[in-house]
């Protein structure tokens, strides 16, 4: 019988959340005017980065399905030659768990997260992370690395092996 580890999600800070990739987020971003006063930029939120021959796409993941706490993943992914983003189009919470890029994620190593609705993230080349979890049936911006090589990786976990909790 396969053990069951709960992992108590955190509230998503980029402090907490620097080892994986960036949080993305305009609370604490730098920002100014441009265009002669009539626009605010909230500056380099995250640095996108591709591997290779690779090139950076731009696309919408629509949740087709959604989650709730607790909740019992299926699997994660990593995405060894670039880093792949998610940004809520709107006030959408997702759920986050991620472990440190390796071959093959450590387990005893993994940390989850809530994103405030407002935050997205972007995920460092070769992080272990959930597919997209929403909480609700949102849309987002998803900016990420298309071209040769391997760049997704799967690792499913058995049933039950691993809980998120709130």
């Amino acid at each position: 019988m396969t053990r069951c580890q709960i992992i108590k999600a955190q509230r998503l800070t980029r402090g907490a959340f620097r080892r994986f990739g960036d949080a993305i987020q305009e609370d604490g971003a730098e920002h100014y005017k441009i265009n002669r006063g009539s626009t605010l930029r909230i500056h380099d939120l995250c640095k996108v980065k591709a591997k290779g021959r690779g090139r950076i796409l731009v696309s919408f993941f629509q949740a087709l399905d959604t989650v709730t706490l607790p909740y019992k993943p299926a699997l994660l992914e990593c995405h060894p030659l670039g880093s792949q983003a998610f940004i809520p189009r709107s006030d959408a919470r997702f759920s986050i768990l991620v472990a440190p890029a390796a071959h093959v994620p450590d387990l005893n190593r993994l940390k989850a997260f809530v994103t405030d609705g407002t935050q997205g993230v972007n995920y460092a080349p070769g992080v272990w992370h959930l597919p997209l979890a929403s909480f609700s049936l949102a849309t987002y911006t998803v900016i990420d690395r298309e071209g040769s090589g391997e760049n997704l990786r799967e690792f499913e976990f058995e049933e039950g092996e691993i809980v998120i909790t709130g």
